[in-house]
């Protein structure tokens, strides 16, 4: 108990008197599973110094060639202790990577005090409870901890849209929405966290022993994507002279939400010990102006929309006739990046980047 206090005194004595928000280092020691997982996460590595695909799209952006402010802040670095500052327009304060509290993210400390959301045209806010050490989360039945009081009364932790203030959508200055998971109001009494914070082995704290706790990992494009596989179906209807690939998405929302990202769809025949691979189906949501792909934020328009939505069933055809004992492998996967994009951002050595990600693979035997 004493090293644990030290370890807290010493932490929040380097992180400076005047911020709000103890470092997520603290809440190692009570919480070490948790916080493992959380480590893995882009919460955890939002800040332009973690996440490179981040600071190159920065790069680009006019705020910071011009040296005006880093307004992405509020969601990338939103624990940071000169906050105001960051996003204050024409202030000419960019983020340092000697201020620990812009390097960290989204720290365990600001999402377990977020107290509501408010709802915005351009953008959602998190309201954040004025009382330090105070934290929210979902346990009605919980021990008193020694170290931080536990709140329960938060209305967004216990229906699981405690996400929607950074992910819901973001709006430019041309009124486009350029980064959204609501874009059709399509999380309208949904829930974030039955997806994405599934209930998983391992206790909760040292303090006290749970055979399960809300994982911390955050699954999503970046990481742990295998949890949220089972939310899409991968069928293979065969015709007499061709085949159909029914993908088939049962989220609440698009299965590509990001304007940089692709999805794609693979097809691979085996047959007599030859491989027949097709050219893979991509889908995006493409934003830019006059019918050409921009930067977010010179977009003003939908260039293009091939994504899957949420609850759809999409079909696509391929005329190749199947014969028995055809082996069909279909995979479906991503790029964090559309490949297009990668030059203009200066990511084509990124090993991200550049990666497909698997997501999702199926076989299918051909009979009579």
């Amino acid at each position: 108990m004493y090293k644990i206090l030290t370890l807290l005194t010493l932490s929040l004595f380097s992180y400076g008197q005047q911020h709000s928000f103890e470092p997520s280092t603290t809440c190692k020691e009570c919480h070490p599973v948790i916080y493992d997982e959380f480590q893995s996460t882009q919460h955890a590595n939002a800040s332009i110094f973690k996440d490179e695909i981040h600071a190159a799209v920065w790069k680009k952006h006019p705020k910071n060639t011009k040296l005006q402010s880093y307004g992405c802040a509020k969601c990338h670095t939103p624990a940071a202790s000169n906050l105001d500052e960051l996003v204050q327009k024409n202030n000419s304060i960019l983020p340092d990577l000697n201020d620990s509290t812009q390097v960290e993210g989204v720290s365990c400390a600001y999402c377990h005090r977020i107290e509501s959301i408010k709802h915005g045209h351009m953008m959602n806010e998190n309201i954040i409870s004025k009382e330090g050490k105070a934290y929210f989360g979902t346990l009605k039945d919980h021990i008193d901890s020694p170290f931080h009081k536990v709140k329960t009364q938060s209305i967004h932790f216990n229906n699981g849209n405690v996400c929607i203030g950074c992910h819901s959508h973001k709006k430019n200055k041309h009124d486009m929405n350029v980064c959204s998971t609501n874009i059709k109001n399509e999380l309208d009494e949904a829930n974030c966290v039955s997806c994405h914070m599934p209930k998983v082995k391992g206790s909760i704290s040292i303090m006290r022993e749970t055979k399960e706790h809300t994982f911390h990992g955050f699954p999503g494009t970046h990481s742990h994507q295998d949890m949220l596989a089972k939310y899409v179906d991968l069928e293979l209807l065969k015709g007499i002279n061709g085949f159909d690939i029914a993908i088939n998405n049962k989220s609440s929302h698009a299965l590509t939400l990001h304007p940089m990202r692709v999805m794609q769809l693979r097809v691979k025949i085996a047959r007599d010990g030859e491989s027949k691979v097709f050219t893979p189906k991509g889908f995006v949501r493409a934003i830019g102006a006059d019918g050409k792909p921009t930067p977010p934020w010179l977009a003003k328009e939908i260039v293009k929309d091939s994504s899957v939505k949420a609850n759809e069933k999409r079909v696509i055809n391929y005329n190749y006739k199947l014969l028995k004992g055809d082996k069909v492998e279909v995979t479906i996967g991503y790029y964090l990046v559309n490949p297009k994009m990668l030059k203009g951002l200066n990511l084509e050595k990124s090993a991200v980047a550049t990666k497909f990600h698997h997501f999702k693979t199926e076989s299918f035997m051909i009979g009579k």
